[in-house]
């Protein structure tokens, strides 16, 4: 037993790269060994990394066109070879990259004869393409092709809605995922009992990032997730009838905060990051899919901003305001001298 122990905290784990190549523009493929792991760990290690490539990576995409003169998306405008449906489907293909958080407007406006590829999109400054030769439409004779675009950055697959097209809005189902598959392996060696396992992880990527890149910001996501269990006790929250339900009185976010200034010792805001809150999974990556990273930049939102992020709900707000008061921290407003 001794001897195990011995064993288990002087080994060193160490990962490179066996393999790295770019069969296109849109296809990075990287090879990657991690080792000496214990029997059982390529295991736990390879599930989280293919699921956290998979399912935890944020990828930027095109999500709407609108064109106020276009009838539906499976109308045909005279000029233009392609379908508007086909248009759409050509626009899906296109590969961003970009650290944007939120929704930003894009334009495409040309006039033919020619063709209409991924170099002719008019992006915000923090967006660039991955493939400017991606192919979109062609113009067979001198009409003007107008196009407003949507761009967002998030993670996995979405179905969009078809509810309100009236203003000639037609939306994309976007595949934010930049890594297009992953695949692992395991190989046992050593001698008996002591049996040693190396993890073999290939990833294929869109081009967005490479390979490297993906393993290290998935490696960070897993780690995020992993934060909340590190910090205090389980909270047990008692709520009559509904367990899911929370009634709150109406308040603002900025007011139940004036009743931590009694606190006699001021914290600096910038340096208290949203990772020292103690917050559940689920309000963390909310918070910092916003770009909130800090408790100042958390202050300089207002309730009705938060409550419009996007799976955030009055008991993720109920849950930051009682850490904040559990923990006593002296609030200091951006209008005022910290």
């Amino acid at each position: 037993m001794v001897q195990e122990k011995v064993r288990v905290s002087t080994r060193t784990l160490r990962w490179r790269c066996v393999e790295s190549r770019k069969d296109s523009k849109r296809l990075f493929y990287g090879r990657f060994i991690l080792s000496p792991l214990m029997k059982g760990q390529a295991e736990t290690i390879g599930i989280a990394m293919r699921r956290a490539l998979l399912g935890e990576m944020e990828g930027t995409s095109i999500t709407r066109a609108k064109s106020e003169k276009i009838p539906h998306e499976y109308s045909t405008v005279m000029g233009i070879q392609e379908s508007i449906h086909e248009i759409l489907m050509n626009l899906k293909e296109i590969v961003l990259r970009s650290n944007l958080y939120g929704i930003k407007d894009a334009s495409i406006c040309i006039k033919g004869p020619g063709y209409v590829t991924a170099q002719d999109l008019i992006l915000p400054p923090s967006v660039e393409i991955v493939d400017n030769t991606q192919h979109i439409a062609i113009l067979t004779e001198p009409v003007d092709f107008c196009i407003g675009l949507q761009i967002e950055r998030y993670r996995g697959y979405h179905k969009k809605t078809t509810n309100n097209l009236q203003d000639g809005s037609f939306p994309i189902d976007p595949v934010f995922m930049p890594v297009r598959n992953t695949n692992y392996s395991i190989q046992s060696y050593g001698n008996g009992s002591q049996k040693d396992e190396i993890l073999f992880l290939e990833i294929w990527t869109n081009g967005s990032l490479t390979p490297k890149e993906a393993l290290h910001e998935a490696s960070r996501n897993l780690i995020d997730l992993f934060i909340p269990f590190l910090h205090g006790e389980e909270e047990n929250l008692h709520f009559e009838n509904d367990p899911y339900k929370i009634n709150l009185t109406p308040f603002t976010f900025h007011n139940r905060f004036t009743k931590l200034k009694k606190n006699k010792k001021e914290i600096a805001l910038k340096s208290i990051f949203i990772d020292q809150l103690e917050l559940t999974p689920k309000t963390y990556n909310c918070l910092k899919r916003y770009n909130i990273h800090t408790l100042l930049d958390l202050l300089t939102k207002s309730q009705e901003e938060l409550m419009k992020m996007e799976h955030f709900r009055s008991e993720d707000l109920k849950h930051i305001l009682n850490i904040l008061e559990k923990r006593n921290f002296a609030i200091s407003f951006p209008n005022e001298p910290l």
